[in-house]
C-alpha cells in the first residue's frame, strides 16, 4: 500500500486528468485539483473557450468528490513561453510551445503553487513514467529516470524532455502505466462526464483557427520571392515565419509544373518547404518528398537540457533521438558534446529537420534529454 500523500492534479477537462485524479483517490491519496488558465486574449471566440473546459474539470472534480480551484498563470504564460513562441518565429525557426510550457508552467509555476497549498507531489495526465534508480551521487541517494509511456501511440516524454530531477522527484504520472483505450474504459465505467470527449490537439490559444491567420497579429512580416532548387521564381511567399520546413500545403504554388524532373522527384510530384534564406528574404522549396535537400545526417543543437543533470557524451551507446514529436527513434551517434551544444549524426537520413524544434534523446525506454535544433545538413 502506497504512503497517503497529498497530491495536487492538474485537471484540464479533458479525460486524461479526469482518469488520473480517480486513479489517485483510489490507492488513497488527499485529491485536490487545479484548473491553469494560461490564455486570455480571445479567449472566448469560437476557437479556445477556457470556459468550457473549465466546466468539463469542475464537473469531474465533483463526480470523483475533490476540490478543485481556478488558477490563472496567463501573465507567466505569456511572458514565459508566448514571447519566446514569437522570437522563434520571428527569426524564421519553427518552436514548439508544448515543451516550453511544460518546462515553465506545468512543472514550474504550477508545482510552485501546489507546493504552497501543502502538496507532496503534483500529477498530470500525460502519457509518461517516472522511475526511481539507487545512486549514491545524487540528492537523497535516488536518481529519477523519465521513461516513455507503455502506450507507444501516445507517448508524451517527448514533450516533457526539460524536465529535471527536483520536479520529477515531485511528479506523477497515474496513466502512463496504461494504454489510452484502458483510459477511455475507466472513464466509461465510472460515468466520467467527459469520457467521450475528444482529445486536444495544436496549442490551445491558436485552437482551430488558420495558423497564419493567428501569427498575423503578432508578427510583422514581408513578402518575398519563392525559389526552386535551380534559383528559378516560382511565386511570393507572404512572409518567412508563415512557413515551416516539409510543409507541403498552403505554400501557394499549387499547380505550378516543372519542365524535366528535377532532383528528387517527378514532374507531377508535390512541392515541399526545403530552406528559408532569412538574410535575402528567400524561401526555397523542392519537388518530392525524397529530394536531397529534406535529407538531413547530421543536426547541431544548443539550450541543452538533461534529466540527470549530466547529459550523454561522445560514445554514449545506444542511441536513438526523435527530431519531431510521433516519429520512430532514430538511431545516432554524439559527435560532440560540451555543455553548451551537442552534434548528432544519423547512419539514415532524417527527414526535413528543423530549427526550432526539439532533439530529444534515448535509451530504450530512458527519455535522456535534449536541445533545441539550431542547425542541421
Amino acid at each position: 500500500m502506497q504512503q497517503r500523500q497529498r497530491v495536487v492534479v492538474g485537471l484540464s477537462g479533458g479525460v486524461d486528468s479526469a482518469v488520473s485524479a480517480w486513479l489517485l483517490k483510489q490507492q488513497g491519496h488527499e485529491v485536490i485539483g487545479i484548473f491553469m488558465k494560461n490564455w486570455e486574449d480571445d479567449d472566448d471566440s469560437e476557437y479556445c473557450s477556457s470556459r468550457q473546459d473549465f466546466l468539463d474539470a469542475a464537473s469531474v472534480a465533483d463526480v470523483i468528490g475533490i476540490e478543485i480551484e481556478h488558477v490563472n498563470f496567463a501573465s507567466d504564460y505569456k511572458d514565459r513561453v508566448f514571447a519566446e513562441f514569437l522570437r522563434e518565429y520571428q527569426a524564421g525557426r519553427t518552436p514548439n510551445p508544448d515543451v516550453l510550457c511544460n518546462a515553465e508552467i506545468k512543472f514550474k509555476a504550477f508545482l510552485d503553487h501546489a507546493m504552497r497549498l501543502g502538496a507532496e507531489k503534483i500529477a498530470t495526465g500525460h502519457y509518461a513514467r517516472v522511475r526511481s534508480v539507487a545512486d549514491a551521487s545524487y540528492e537523497g541517494g535516488l536518481r529519477y529516470e523519465l521513461l516513455k509511456g507503455l502506450d507507444p501511440l501516445k507517448d508524451q516524454s517527448y514533450f516533457l524532455h526539460r524536465l529535471n530531477q527536483a520536479q520529477l522527484a515531485k511528479t506523477m504520472f497515474p496513466v502512463g502505466e496504461l494504454p489510452k483505450t484502458e483510459v477511455r474504459r475507466i472513464a466509461d465505467e465510472i460515468k466520467l462526464p467527459n469520457a467521450k470527449k475528444k482529445d486536444s490537439t495544436g496549442i490551445c490559444f491558436i485552437g482551430e483557427r488558420p495558423f497564419r491567420e493567428f501569427l498575423n497579429r503578432y508578427l510583422s512580416n514581408t513578402p518575398g520571392p519563392i525559389k526552386d532548387d535551380r534559383g528559378r521564381k516560382l511565386g511570393e511567399h507572404v512572409g518567412l515565419s508563415f512557413y515551416t520546413l516539409g510543409q507541403r500545403k498552403g505554400i501557394g504554388i499549387g499547380g505550378v509544373k516543372e519542365k524535366g524532373a528535377p532532383r528528387g522527384g517527378g514532374e507531377h510530384e508535390p512541392w515541399f518547404v526545403a530552406r528559408k534564406d532569412m538574410a535575402n528574404n528567400t524561401l526555397y522549396v523542392v519537388q518530392g518528398h525524397d529530394h536531397p535537400w529534406l535529407q538531413q545526417h547530421t543536426l547541431l543543437a544548443d539550450d541543452l537540457s538533461w534529466v540527470d543533470g549530466r547529459g550523454p557524451s561522445v560514445g554514449t551507446q545506444p542511441l536513438g533521438a526523435k527530431t519531431r514529436y510521433r516519429q520512430a527513434d532514430a538511431p545516432c551517434d554524439i559527435l560532440l558534446a560540451n555543455g553548451q551544444e551537442i552534434a548528432l549524426r544519423f547512419p539514415q537520413a532524417q527527414w526535413a529537420v528543423t530549427p526550432g524544434q526539439s532533439a530529444v534523446l534515448y535509451q530504450g525506454e530512458v527519455c535522456l534529454g535534449g536541445g533545441v535544433i539550431s542547425r542541421a545538413e
